[in-house]
């Protein structure tokens, strides 16, 4: 243990210091170095080196947990404790960070629907329930405004736009988007918030065309569209703040590798038994 400490901190302070403190002999020191690697120490450096990969093609998202699960699909039998101590150790952790803009405008006088989710974000398969939402990113060209539809079975993101402004041809775009490749059936849910885009006689003309039940939830309630929530708070956190982005454009590439190179095939969601939206859905068919 003694040995172990010095080693761990020899970088900040001098082998013969921290001798001295922990009341160990150089002698020990040199004889404790020679020792070949112990089976825990090798496991180790096995797991920490897959731990560093996944950590790069996670974007640097995955924290213990996510990490744990990943090491478990590769066939290594570890546990969050060690997880969590090799990262700790190897200054491997996640980044958040937190910024808001206001993008609902909830101030007009279109229809309102009902909630009828009720905050239950649980399908039993795809197509019964869809959540869309729209959020933003900084630019030095001014803001983009990105647009999602995810179907709440996988929370894959299945209909996404973006665009410098936010009105509602953005909105109709992604939903067109996810029914020409999803062909929902008639009855299923689409559920938003009550902003002017997804009111208006144009959005909510193409969602009667296609059968869609219409589902609102309420004024400023952060909760009523937690899901679609949880995806912006992930995308910003694993892409968004991590750069300056110069042009709308530089955004909108980066944007469409994270979702379609990222987020659906590979990011894990403990929603979904720490599957992917692409392998949690292959599973359920």
């Amino acid at each position: 243990m003694r040995f172990r400490f010095i080693e761990e901190h020899r970088a900040s302070f001098p082998a013969t210091r921290l001798c001295d403190v922990v009341g160990a002999s150089a002698r020990g020191l040199r004889a404790f170095r020679s020792r070949p690697a112990s089976r825990k120490q090798r496991f180790d450096l096995v797991a920490l080196a897959h731990i560093k990969e996944q950590s790069r093609l996670s974007l640097g998202s995955y924290g213990r947990p996510r990490m744990t699960e990943e090491l478990k699909e590769i066939g290594l039998d570890v546990g969050h404790r060690r997880v969590g101590r090799l990262m700790r150790q190897n200054g491997i952790s996640v980044v958040r960070m937190r910024k808001h803009k206001v993008t609902t405008d909830s101030d007009h006088k279109f229809n309102i629907a009902s909630n009828l989710l009720d905050r239950d974000f649980m399908a039993d398969a795809p197509n019964q329930k869809w959540a869309g939402d729209i959020s933003y990113v900084w630019t030095r060209e001014g803001w983009l405004y990105l647009s999602v539809i995810l179907d709440l079975h996988s929370r894959q993101v299945i209909g996404w736009a973006v665009s410098n402004r936010m009105k509602r041809d953005l909105a109709i775009r992604t939903l067109k988007m996810a029914i020409a490749f999803h062909a929902p059936p008639r009855g299923c849910i689409h559920h938003t918030d009550r902003g002017s885009q997804y009111c208006s006689h144009d959005y909510q003309k193409l969602l009667r065309q296609h059968g869609f039940k219409v589902s609102m939830g309420g004024k400023g309630n952060f909760y009523d569209n937690a899901a679609v929530e949880t995806f912006f708070k992930s995308i910003k956190a694993e892409l968004i703040w991590r750069r300056s982005w110069e042009t709308r454009r530089q955004a909108e590439m980066a944007i469409f590798e994270y979702v379609n190179g990222f987020y659906n095939p590979l990011r894990r969601h403990s929603a979904l038994d720490w599957k992917s939206p692409v392998a949690f859905e292959r599973k359920a068919a």
